[in-house]
């Protein structure tokens, strides 16, 4: 019986092979049409999650695990450079789901990019930019880890600024690349480090090596890679920017790929940043602020790319969360299951824009269910599980994570921010559901699109069933590296659905008061009655007042009146009111003055 090591090296090098094969067909000058090659990229990449499956199996039944060592690239007296594959759970787990949802793009950007002129080139670089990842992932060593990471930003920068032609697409590609250098100088400073003071790359001997040494700043250099890669707060504005790209790019780029290969780092290296306190808290208070930021801008996004950008940058957020809590199992649960429902999103979002004559503004959407009721269905499944719906693919995980942060030691207020953004993220995706599934069509210009084509509806569908049941077998086959909370209040447990449910509710008011969304007339009348004592204002417009007259109070009376520029000459009253009699011109004074001072000199020098 062959070992675990050449079945999974074997199975590795064919994935890769089969996926680069269509890459030297298309290089056929006189290739006419891709339907007509034998290896089409929708061929291979099936092909290549099929036998990706096989590892899955091995590791499931057998739980077998291991490390294989290729090849040498560098070798000097002190330091060594090996091409290490590492085929543990994290590795064997993501291969296929990341296979499964690029299977879908790919089969989905045949129809959606058949009219351009270079599909050709668009097929091999989503190709490309699939094979660097499966690099990144399969990497038990930082240099062909590092490989891997280069290799996905090089090919994003290409993809989203794939219609060059578009001012804006050009601006988005450079926007990209700035912000994943900046990330990318980190990376290339901690390989620098561990190579001068560890003397090793191999990820599985940086945990025996870095004992009893200060592993902060190394540290603190991955966490800004991650930062860079995963578009956290402050190297955030890249994501949205790169909606400028076609729809199935940004469905890859925020489902299984780029997007998170820096989570995807920090869960390599979470042993070293479990021995450190001060990066478990910097990432927990990056991710709790990034999460929060984005989740709070998704509500008031109009276009329909931008708020599903956002939402992916919130869910990378709560990932780095669950990587401060020293969960990085969490981590990884909620970015399989997110790969399944972010790229549904994007697919039925092109597949809505394409009906629509190329309009992203929800505002001029309504009525797509009925016609599009499948798309429509799975957009509205998408959204659901974005938002946490119980037993959907994103409860299992998000629900995971914020019980875990409920019960660790952790700051208050870092769980207070990723509350409100789960709360936030209800609105925005049954806001999405509200504009662009129900009510009626606000648009004239519609191409309805044949539901009847396999290229539309099989990608949607596949994903659909993924969005449902693959939270429930994830977390079920992939066993956590920690013992979970067993039990706990019940306060505790229903956290997050608490949450969720107050964000349902003030979707429903605000969507209510924006677009009068009620089919029946009269319905929703005890509703509004109820906001009578609001001044009809919505809910959230109250608080957001509401808030505003406080801030405006204790900035006024607080701040300007008590501490700030008019406590100056408030203080300053008796003393210059002091100096303004002692500066009269009565003979008493000046004589007193004078006694005075000369009592003090003589009582000083006598």
């Amino acid at each position: 019986m062959a070992s675990p090591q050449a079945m999974f090296s074997t199975q590795l090098i064919s994935t890769m092979v089969l996926l680069l094969l269509p890459i030297f067909t298309t290089l056929n000058p006189y290739a006419k049409s891709p339907s007509s090659w034998r290896f089409t990229p929708e061929y291979v990449v099936k092909m290549a999650f099929f036998y990706s499956l096989l590892p899955l199996f091995g590791y499931l039944i057998f739980q077998a695990t291991t490390t294989a060592s290729t090849t040498t690239l560098l070798k000097t007296q002190a330091f060594t450079a090996t091409w290490d594959l590492c085929f543990d759970k994290f590795t064997i787990g993501f291969t296929p789901i990341a296979l499964f949802v690029s299977w879908s793009i790919v089969q989905f950007s045949g129809w959606y990019m058949h009219a351009d002129p270079n599909y050709n080139r668009f097929m091999k670089y989503l190709l490309v930019f699939l094979c660097a990842m499966i690099v990144l992932v399969s990497a038990g060593h930082l240099f062909p880890f590092f490989i891997g990471w280069e290799g996905v930003g090089i090919m994003s920068f290409l993809l989203i600024g794939w219609w060059g032609a578009r001012a804006n697409a050009n601006i988005s590609a450079l926007h990209a690349v700035k912000a994943n250098r900046i990330g990318d100088a980190g990376l290339i400073i901690a390989l620098a480090w561990t190579a001068m003071n560890l003397g090793s790359w191999e990820m599985a001997d940086l945990l025996v090596l870095a004992n009893n040494k200060d592993m902060t700043f190394p540290l603190m250099c991955f966490i800004l890679a991650a930062t860079g890669k995963s578009a956290q707060f402050g190297l955030h504005p890249w994501l949205p920017a790169a909606m400028e790209g076609p729809t199935p790019v940004s469905a890859l780029l925020h489902s299984s790929t780029m997007v998170v290969a820096g989570i995807f780092l920090l869960i390599r290296i979470s042993p070293l940043l479990g021995t450190n306190s001060w990066a478990l808290t910097i990432c927990m208070w990056l991710g709790a602020v990034t999460s929060l930021y984005a989740a709070t801008y998704a509500t008031v996004q109009n276009d329909i790319k931008k708020i599903i950008a956002y939402s992916t940058t919130s869910q990378l957020g709560l990932m780095m969360v669950a990587i401060g809590l020293a969960e990085p199992h969490l981590a990884f649960l909620h970015m399989c299951t997110h790969a399944f429902f972010k790229a549904m999103l994007f697919l039925c979002a092109g597949t809505i824009i394409h009906a629509l004559k190329d309009e992203q503004d929800i505002r001029k959407m309504g009525g797509m269910f009925k016609i599009m009721p499948i798309t429509s269905s799975c957009f509205m499944i998408g959204n659901l599980a974005l938002a946490g719906t119980p037993f959907l693919a994103g409860f299992f995980s998000k629900d995971a994570i914020i019980e875990s942060l409920t019960t660790s030691p952790v700051n208050s207020f870092a769980l207070m921010l990723t509350l409100i953004a789960t709360s936030f993220t209800a609105v925005y995706s049954i806001r999405m559901i509200f504009y662009v599934v129900l009510g009626q069509t606000r648009i004239s210009v519609l191409s309805p699109i044949d539901e009847r084509d396999p290229r539309v509806v099989g990608p949607i569908l596949r994903l659909a069933w993924g969005s449902i049941a693959a939270g429930l077998f994830i977390s079920t086959a992939l066993a956590p590296l920690t013992i979970p909370v067993l039990t706990l209040p019940l306060s505790y447990k229903l956290a997050a659905l608490l949450v969720s449910i107050a964000g349902l509710l003030i979707a429903l008011d605000l969507t209510s008061y924006a677009t009068n969304f009620w089919p029946v007339p009269g319905q929703g009348k005890q509703l509004k009655t109820v906001h009578q004592g609001l001044s009809f204002y919505p809910t959230m417009h109250f608080l957001i007042s509401l808030a505003e007259l406080l801030v405006h109070s204790i900035m006024n009376k607080f701040w300007a009146e008590k501490i700030g520029p008019k406590a100056i000459p408030e203080a300053n009253k008796i003393p210059i009111s002091t100096m303004r009699k002692l500066q009269r011109g009565y003979i008493k004074t000046y004589v007193a003055i004078f006694l005075l001072t000369a009592a003090f000199v003589l009582f000083i020098f006598a």
